[in-house]
């Protein structure tokens, strides 16, 4: 039965996630394996089939069931309802599975359950299909490049669409006819305070001495004002009135009218004696500075040790923490020599081993005693503990038709975040390694 394929494309459009030190597209077939062997099927299905082409830089994902295929944008609604909830379930199930294999002793069970954990990540709805209206997920163990794996990875399936707000109309109030307020109507006083004789006094009619003038006409002055009209008397007051009348509540009585009306005097009460101390000594004019005695302490001289800062090599490869930060390696882009402490096994000499790494990935090249080439395709991406990965895709082929094993290089921002690498060729065989560029 022929394959159904899913989608087609480049591994540098993507980021690679995974755990324990490996991607989960690196094991990709033994992730579904294993889930066809612990008889979670509805696991298996619904991950797609990756394929890789012979240069190793594209891949295809069949489906791994039969059917009508249906994008998920393609998709009504109800099939995408009923698809989401099938994957929510399946979101469950790995999640448990995973944590049930990360608690076991065994290594292997462990690598397993870190790969499960990321392996339902995808870059988004474009790369699900429903394939006989059961989901199945092209890409997976992949994100979008300069993302990070979403905590739910089927948020981007949970997109709602905007509704259009209404406005109510509101019906037109009829009009409401306010009460008049009551009239107040103010009575008039049966009988004045004062009579109209009494002059009414108070702190604003206070008496000013002017010089006499000549009364003008009422008249007169309102057919021609003065250029300068005059102050009222009573505004001339009005700052001295406060002045006067707090004189005349505090006057009274601090200064007695006169001798006769004051009232006596009271002697004054006799204060305590102070009880009677030694005199102060008398201070001299001159310390007698013979008499002290001062010990001197030895001085300890430290020696200052200068700080050395070492400058960073030109062809030195720098781990950007900028970009480490947002999960992207152009600090990587460039051809590499790599200086390793291990020597051939048919030689006894150390080979020469350059790596040209452009956007994650590119090609190794070794070059053997007796000008033999091999070479091999080769991979790179961010490991969640911060390290950078480089790995092969299979040994080396060399030109004299034999194949030679390449190490998985694992590299750690060290001093002003200079790479500090390790080759790693098997589980006992672990080397320091220094990369050196040498081009663009």
């Amino acid at each position: 039965m022929a394959k159904i394929l899913l989608r087609s494309g480049s591994l540098d459009d993507f980021q690679a996630v995974g755990g324990g030190g490996q991607t989960v597209f690196h094991l990709a077939l033994q992730v579904r394996e294993t889930l066809r062997l612990r008889k979670q099927l509805a696991l298996a299905d619904c991950l797609a089939i990756p394929q890789l082409n012979d240069e190793g830089d594209r891949v295809d994902w069949y489906s791994p069931i039969q059917g009508d295929v249906v994008s998920w944008k393609a998709a009504d609604e109800t099939l995408r309802t009923r698809a989401l909830h099938y994957l929510e379930g399946l979101q469950e199930s790995a999640r448990t599975l995973s944590k049930k294999c990360l608690q076991s002793d065994k290594t292997a069970q462990q690598l397993f359950g870190a790969l499960l954990e990321k392996s339902l990540q995808f870059p988004g709805e474009n790369h699900l299909f429903l394939v006989d209206g059961k989901p199945v997920i092209s890409f997976w163990g992949f994100v979008n490049l300069n993302e990070a794996a979403r905590e739910d990875t089927l948020d981007c399936l949970r997109y709602v669409e905007p509704q259009e707000m209404v406005v109510p109309e509101i019906a037109e109030l009829p009009a409401v006819e306010e009460p008049l307020a009551p009239a107040i109507v103010f009575q008039q006083a049966e009988a004045p305070l004062l009579s109209a004789d009494e002059p009414l006094i108070n702190a604003y009619t206070l008496p000013v001495d002017e010089p006499d003038e000549t009364p003008t006409p009422v008249e007169t002055v309102a057919a021609a004002p003065s250029p300068k009209a005059r102050r009222p008397r009573w505004m001339w007051g009005i700052p001295l009135a406060a002045a006067v009348a707090a004189l005349a509540i505090v006057v009274p009585l601090t200064i007695p009218t006169s001798q006769a009306e004051s009232e006596p005097v009271a002697e004054k009460a006799a204060m305590p004696e102070m009880p009677a101390t030694k005199p102060l000594p008398v201070l001299a004019a001159a310390l007698p500075l013979h008499q002290a005695s001062f010990k001197r302490e030895p001085v300890v001289e430290v020696e200052e040790k200068p700080v050395v800062i070492a400058a960073i090599p030109k062809d030195a490869m720098v781990m950007d923490a900028t970009q480490m930060r947002t999960g992207t390696t152009r600090f990587l882009n460039g051809t590499w020599r790599l200086q390793m402490d291990i020597s051939d096994a048919h030689s006894g000499k150390a080979p020469s081993l350059r790596y040209q790494i452009q956007n994650n990935k590119g090609t190794a090249r070794l070059v053997r005693e007796g000008n033999i080439i091999c070479k091999a395709a080769i991979f790179s991406g961010l490991h969640q503990n911060g390290e950078l990965m480089i790995k092969s895709r299979g040994n080396a082929q060399c030109s004299d038709g034999t194949r030679y094993p390449l190490p998985e290089i694992s590299c750690k921002p060290g001093n002003s975040n200079v790479a500090v690498c390790h080759a790693r060729f098997d589980a006992k065989t672990v080397v320091p390694l220094t990369f050196k560029k040498t081009g663009a």
